[in-house]
């Protein structure tokens, strides 16, 4: 026994020594860090009023919503653990399970309470705020006036036109001091408890638990954003809820996120680490590629796509959205519906898309994307639609020009089109500032800007035509029609037409799919022959991608989700 025993541990010794015979050879273990090229410094990441990709990318890393997209797009429980949907459509009773913030304390139904009114009120100007305009009253609370501590509707005409008055040169609403408008009374969503909470919806909405998923729906803690306007511009104060914790913001450099250990699906996340830098410039992005120091990157240049897609460096992604331009139509010549044709016809999509994007993009001759379902199944909401116009219509477009009074050009007033800071961009609009004037004879100048002054100018209306990409938020053809209502916070071309207006409101109210999409058609068509903006192409994403980056994600909708990656 005593023989048997020493030779049992003699094996022992040896095993020991040699780090056990399983283990001979070892591989070295892969680090669980990626680096990751977001583009341009973000200009904020309050979930609440970002509306950019850029943004969003962040605020996916480090927030979860009462749903999470899977990777067909489709919502699964995230901080909901459950739900239950009224017959009728209408009312959500959302049950959380045991979440917590970065700070330690519990993820309750009262942070989602406060996070969605904090949306709609008025005083936050948040231009997504109609992302909530499905929960009952939550269009009324946006659209209301703040006199002292209380908010009332807006007073109107005998026409119903919404009534004003001049202050400080400018106009301002008038309330209707008769009708107050209590948020948490006359808003649909309600804890009932830290753990339950009731949404209460306008109309059915089939798509509503895909918007829960979005951003701008996000909880934020409402102990902390409460008492601090500042709170998402400071890491200490940056309390989130994700499968990331943001510990790092370098301005115009970098943001390193690791692992949240308080992430209730923490053991799902096998990432340690993010990095996310900041190079505008896409050929700089590559070099850094090639050299090691990047792992991914979302801005290739074109110019290298075709060798870099054959070598496997480059995956090119499906996303549901619209490279376009928009006319400030507050401004002349763009007030004439025939001077936007004109300049909308006379572009060459498939010179765009084969010499300069050259990542499978596809000529845009309407506003919604391919990729979207119509009411039958198996149908494309493009598909049923069809073009609305014809590409590189050159006659035409001299024609409507020379309606508007300048005929080849002459007499046409200078004018600039911007753009945010890209090589991408550059390209594009220094080709169609070519085709404007090979084809229709006039002029324009091309202006660049950082993401942050680009914003700022879009929404301020400080521009002649500038360069957008409206993105899906949820896979409806309503996610890029609902942008050009009056009064939309992503509306930022001085554009307004009832009947328009009137279609998309009814659609929000329609229940019958076939019915439904006939409405949204219909809507497409006014917009496409009033043309307050120009389709250029529906995009695709080319990402650079290592081969080391396993189980990579990112959403039709434009959006990279980290969480589930590993590198092996």
């Amino acid at each position: 026994m005593k023989k048997v025993l020493s030779l049992v541990l003699v094996l022992l010794f040896v095993v020991s020594i040699f780090g056990g015979l399983s283990a001979v050879p070892s591989a070295k273990a892969v680090a669980q860090e990626v680096t990751y090229n977001l583009g341009a410094e973000p200009p904020g990441i309050d979930p609440g009023i970002t509306i950019g990709v850029p943004e969003a990318t962040i605020e996916m890393q480090v927030f979860d919503g009462l749903t999470r997209l899977d990777n067909k797009n489709v919502p699964q429980p995230a901080i909901a653990k459950s739900w239950t949907i009224s017959k009728d459509g209408k009312t959500y009773i959302f049950t959380l399970r045991g979440a917590y913030w970065t700070n330690g304390t519990p993820v309750t139904a009262y942070d989602f309470e406060y996070a969605w009114k904090r949306v709609l009120n008025p005083e936050l100007a948040a231009e997504y705020a109609t992302q909530l305009y499905y929960v009952y009253g939550g269009q009324a609370f946006n659209k209301s006036i703040k006199v002292g501590t209380k908010y009332y509707v807006q007073a109107v005409d005998a026409k119903g036109n919404p009534l004003t008055k001049k202050v400080g040169g400018k106009d301002v609403p008038v309330a209707n001091m008769a009708k107050e408008i209590d948020p948490s009374k006359n808003v649909g969503v309600k804890a009932l408890n830290a753990k339950t909470l009731k949404v209460y919806l306008q109309s059915p909405t089939a798509y509503f638990l895909a918007l829960t998923a979005f951003n701008t729906l996000y909880p934020v803690c409402k102990a902390v954003v409460s008492t601090n306007d500042k709170w998402a511009s400071d890491v200490k104060t940056y309390v989130t809820d994700g499968p990331f914790k943001l510990t790092q913001w370098s301005h115009n450099d970098k943001m390193v996120f690791i692992k949240n250990p308080t992430y209730w699906d923490k053991d799902t996340v096998k990432l340690t680490k993010i990095t996310f830098l900041m190079v505008e410039d896409s050929s700089t992005a590559l070099s850094m590629y090639e050299s090691g120091q990047l792992d991914s990157a979302a801005d290739v240049p074109s110019s290298e796509l075709p060798k870099l897609v054959a070598s496997g460096d480059v995956k090119i992604l499906p996303m549901l959205a619209t490279y376009l331009y928009m006319f400030n139509v507050t401004k002349k010549p763009f007030n004439d519906v025939r001077v936007r044709k004109a300049l909308t016809l006379a572009i060459n999509r498939h010179q765009i898309t084969t010499s300069i994007t050259k990542g499978g993009q596809v000529p845009a001759l309407g506003m919604v994307s391919n990729g979207i379902p119509d009411a039958l199944p198996g149908s494309d909401f493009r598909t049923v639609g069809g073009p609305y116009f014809k590409d590189n219509d050159i006659a035409t477009a001299k024609s409507l020009l020379a309606q508007a009074g300048y005929p080849n050009g002459k007499g046409f007033p200078a004018f600039s089109l911007l753009y945010n800071t890209s090589d991408l961009h550059k390209s594009v609009a220094e080709a169609i500032q070519q085709m404007w004037k090979k084809n229709l004879g006039i002029t324009c100048t091309l202006r660049s800007e950082e993401w942050g002054v680009y914003l700022a100018d879009e929404a301020s209306l400080n521009y002649d035509v500038v360069r957008r990409a409206p993105t899906a938020d949820y896979m409806d053809p309503n996610t890029f029609l609902e942008l050009w209502v009056t009064g939309n916070g992503r509306n930022m071309t001085g554009y307004s037409n009832k009947a328009y207006d009137t279609l998309i409101a009814k659609e929000k109210a329609t229940v019958d799919p076939k019915a439904r999409m006939t409405v949204l058609h219909a809507a497409e068509k006014i917009l496409m022959t009033d043309m307050p903006i120009a389709p250029v192409y529906f995009y695709t994403n080319p990402m650079l991608l290592s081969k080391h980056i396993k189980n990579f994600y990112e959403s039709a909708l434009g959006i990279v989700d980290w969480k589930n990656v590993y590198m092996g």
